[in-house]
C-alpha cells in the first residue's frame, strides 16, 4: 500500500473511532449519572443549551451512558455555568428512541447565536437506583430503589429523616422537607424492600448506607413512603 493510500486509510480509521467514542459526559453532578450535559464536537467538549430541552432528551443522554432512566432534565445552569465552548446543540428534539445525543435533531446557528452559559442543561438519571415517582414536581414521590431484582419501594417502618436528608441529596434535590408514609404518593407496583436502611444523613448516595441483612417489618404497597424535598 503506497504512501497515500495509507494516509486515506489512516484517516478513514480516526473518523470511524471518533463517531464509536463516547461523546457525551455529566459534569459537576453528585453522582456519576447526574450533571451538566457536555458533548465533544471539534476536539472540545461543549455544553448543550436548555432551549426546548425536555424528559426526552434526558432519557437519551441517560441510555447512552449507561446511566438507566431519566429522572428529569435540569435548566438554568443547576449543575453550574460550563467555562468551555456552547456545542452546537440547541432546540434539541429527540424522541427518545435514539442511542446518542448526537443522533437528535438540533438547531446549530440557536445555539451559537444566541445561547449563554446560564443556560446550560442538565439530567438526573436513575442509574444510581433511585427515583422519586408520581409526586407534584420533579423532588418530590414515592421512593423506589433498583436492585438486581428490578425496582421496588420502600416501606414506610423502616425510613426516617436521615434517610431522606440521603435521598434528596442524590437526587439533586436540595434537603428533605417531609417525610410521607401510607402510600401518600400512590401504591407501588414492584416489590417492596423492608429491610431497615440506617443512613447517617452525610452519605452521598443511598446504597452506601448500612442496612439490615434481613426483611426487619411486614410491609405491603400499603407502607410505601414517600419524600418532599427543597429542590
Amino acid at each position: 500500500m503506497d504512501s497515500c493510500l495509507m494516509l486515506m486509510f489512516l484517516c478513514y480509521m480516526v473518523k470511524l473511532i471518533t463517531s464509536d467514542s463516547v461523546s457525551v459526559r455529566l459534569v459537576n453532578g453528585n453522582n456519576p449519572c447526574a450533571g451538566r450535559v457536555e458533548v465533544f464536537n471539534g476536539g472540545q467538549w461543549g455544553t448543550v443549551c436548555h432551549q426546548e430541552w425536555d424528559i426526552a432528551d434526558a432519557a437519551v443522554v441517560c441510555r447512552e451512558l449507561d446511566c438507566g432512566t431519566a429522572v428529569k432534565p435540569t435548566y438554568n445552569a443547576q449543575f453550574g455555568q460550563g467555562s468551555g465552548p456552547i456545542s452546537s446543540m440547541a432546540v434539541v428534539r429527540c424522541s427518545g428512541s435514539e442511542t446518542a445525543l448526537k443522533d437528535c435533531r438540533s438547531n446549530s446557528w440557536y445555539a451559537q447565536q444566541i445561547c449563554k452559559h446560564n443556560q446550560d442543561a442538565g439530567v438526573v438519571c436513575s442509574g444510581n437506583g433511585l427515583r422519586l415517582l408520581d409526586g407534584f414536581h420533579l423532588c418530590s414521590g414515592r421512593v423506589e430503589m433498583f436492585r438486581t431484582e428490578g425496582w421496588g419501594s420502600v416501606c414506610d417502618a423502616a425510613f426516617d429523616q436521615q434517610d431522606a436528608e440521603v435521598v434528596c441529596r442524590e437526587l439533586d434535590c436540595g434537603a428533605p422537607v417531609q417525610v410521607l408514609g401510607a402510600a401518600a404518593f400512590g401504591k407501588g407496583k414492584g416489590r417492596v424492600w423492608s429491610e431497615e436502611i440506617q443512613c447517617r444523613g452525610n452519605e452521598s448516595q443511598i446504597h452506601v448506607c448500612p442496612r439490615s441483612s434481613s426483611q426487619m417489618h411486614s410491609c405491603s404497597h400499603n407502607n410505601d413512603v414517600g419524600v418532599i424535598c427543597s429542590g
